[in-house]
C-alpha cells in the first residue's frame, strides 16, 4: 500500500493525458435509439481528441439488443476508422460458469473493425479465484493482439470485481494486456495499481474510472470515465491545460468534478439519465429518454445541470 506522505511525490506535472470517453446511447421521443446521435457523439468525442469508447455501461450495454450493439460498433468503426474501444461484454447470471467462447466472439466482433476491446466483467469471470481470473484473461490474449482490462466496482453492478494486487500485478504480465480501468472509486486503491505500474511495467497504462477524483490524472493515471460523456471537448482542454502548466487547469478541474460528484450519486447508475438531460440541454439530443432498467433521476436534477453548463462556457 502507498504511504501517503509520498502522494505529493507521485504528481507528474506537464505530462500528455491520455483520453478515453464513454458514448452515451441517446433515445428519440418514441424511445428508440436516437442512431443519428450516437454518431454524432462519436465523433465529436473524436474530434476534441478523446478515443471513443462504445458499448460500455454508460452506452447501456447490459441493456441493448444484440443487434444494436452491432450497430454502434458498425458506426462507431466508421466514424473513427478503428480507432476505437469497446466494452467485450457478456451477459450471464449468478453461478453460470466462465463462457471463454462468448468472450472471443464479443471481442472478435470488435477486433474485426479495428477497436480495441474493453473485458467487461461477468459473473462467470468475476466468481473465479485470482489464478482463474489471470487464466481467463490469459486465454482471451491468445485470440487478440491487445486488450485492456477492467476493474469494476460493485456500485456499478452486483457483478463487479476489484482484484487484489497481486492479481493486477499478474495480469500486468500479459503482454497483450495494455493497461486497465479502475473503478473502485478509491484514490488509495489506484494509488497502489500506479506505483505498482512504475515499479512492475512501465508501459502498462492505469485508466482511472473514477468520475469522484478526476484529477487522478495529476498522479499518472489516464482516463477511462463516463463523466467524461457530458463534455468530451472540455475534458479535452483540461488535459492540455495540465500538459501546459496552464493554472487554469485547477479551475475547469473543480467545475467538472463537481459534475462527477452530483451526477454520480447513489443510486450510481443514473448518472446515465443525468447524461440524457445534459445532452439535451446541448442540443445533442432530442429528449432525456433512457431504455427500461435504466434508473432515472429527479427533474430537479435539470436546473443544476443547466447551471453547471452554463458555467463551462467560461471555460471556451
Amino acid at each position: 500500500m502507498t504511504n501517503d506522505l509520498d502522494i505529493p511525490s507521485r504528481l507528474r506535472p506537464r505530462r500528455a493525458i491520455t483520453g478515453m470517453s464513454a458514448v452515451l446511447v441517446p433515445y428519440t421521443a418514441d424511445a428508440t435509439i436516437d442512431w443519428d446521435a450516437v454518431e454524432a457523439q462519436v465523433a465529436r468525442t473524436q474530434a476534441a481528441g478523446l478515443t471513443p469508447a462504445v458499448n460500455m455501461d454508460t452506452g447501456y450495454v447490459q441493456l441493448l439488443a444484440e443487434a444494436d450493439k452491432e450497430r454502434v460498433l458498425d458506426i462507431t468503426a466508421t466514424v473513427t476508422g478503428g480507432n476505437f474501444v469497446a466494452g467485450a461484454y457478456v451477459p450471464d447470471t449468478p453461478g453460470t460458469p466462465f463462457d471463454l467462447d462468448a468472450y472471443l466472439r464479443t471481442a472478435g466482433a470488435i477486433t474485426e473493425r479495428g477497436g480495441t476491446p474493453v473485458v467487461f466483467p461477468s459473473y462467470g469471470l468475476n466468481e473465479l479465484d485470482d489464478d482463474g481470473w489471470i487464466a481467463a484473461h490469459q486465454a482471451i490474449a491468445e485470440a487478440v493482439d491487445r486488450f485492456i482490462g477492467f476493474e469494476l466496482g460493485a456500485m456499478f453492478v452486483p457483478y463487479g470485481r476489484i482484484a487484489s494486487l497481486d492479481a493486477y500485478r499478474a495480469l500486468m504480465d500479459i503482454p497483450q494486456c495494455i493497461g486497465a480501468k479502475h473503478s473502485s472509486l478509491s484514490r488509495q486503491l489506484e494509488w497502489d495499481r500506479l506505483a505498482a505500474r512504475d515499479q512492475h511495467r512501465p508501459d502498462f497504462t492505469v485508466f482511472t474510472g473514477n468520475d469522484l477524483a478526476i484529477d487522478m490524472v495529476m498522479y499518472g493515471s489516464d482516463y477511462l470515465l463516463g463523466l467524461s460523456t457530458f463534455a468530451p471537448a472540455e475534458f479535452a482542454r483540461r488535459d492540455r491545460m495540465w500538459e501546459s502548466g496552464d493554472p487554469r487547469f485547477y479551475e475547469l478541474n473543480d467545475l467538472l468534478q463537481y459534475l462527477g460528484a452530483f451526477t454520480f450519486r447513489d443510486p450510481v447508475p443514473g448518472y446515465r439519465h443525468d447524461a440524457a438531460m445534459f445532452y439535451e440541454l446541448r442540443g445533442w439530443a432530442v429528449t432525456d429518454l433512457t431504455p427500461p432498467g435504466a434508473p432515472r433521476r429527479p427533474a430537479s436534477d435539470r436546473a443544476v445541470l443547466a447551471t453547471i453548463l452554463e458555467r463551462l462556457t467560461e471555460f471556451v
